[in-house]
Formats: structure tokens, sequence, C-alpha cells
């Protein structure tokens, strides 16, 4: 996960090439590089994902952030 994150930020202006642009991103993130900034964003967000799970932290990560939406409370 970290490798393809790693690709993804370092080499998405052949990813662009490849699939084109994202109107969304253009519109939400930029005028000529919110595509650039999306796939940065997402592959940055890959490793920090694929950290955790390397060093064995995703469960404490999801139940710090999020547990407490899906804990009953008492």
């Amino acid at each position: 996960m970290v490798c393809a994150g790693f690709l993804l930020v370092w080499k998405n202006e052949a990813i662009i090439g490849f699939t084109g642009m994202n109107t969304w991103a253009e519109d939400k993130l930029g005028t000529f590089g919110g595509t650039r900034m999306m796939y940065k964003l997402i592959g940055l967000a890959i490793i920090f994902g694929g950290l955790l799970a390397i060093t064995n932290m995703h469960q404490n990560f999801l139940q710090g952030t999020i547990g407490k939406l899906f804990s009953p409370s008492i």
C-alpha cells in the first residue's frame, strides 16, 4: 500500500494522461491542478493507511477516531 501510494503521488502526471482530468476535482480543488491535487491527497491517504497497517495500529486509529460513533452509549 505504501508503494502504491508513493507511485500515485510521484507519477500522477502519467495517471492523468491515462485517465484524463476529473471535472469535480478541477472545480473544487483548483483551476489547472485540481486533479493532480486529488491524486496526491489520495496517495497520501493510502500511504497513511499502509503505515497504520504495517505497524498494526489501524484498529487503535479507527477506535480513537470513529469508534465513539458506533459504540453504544449507556
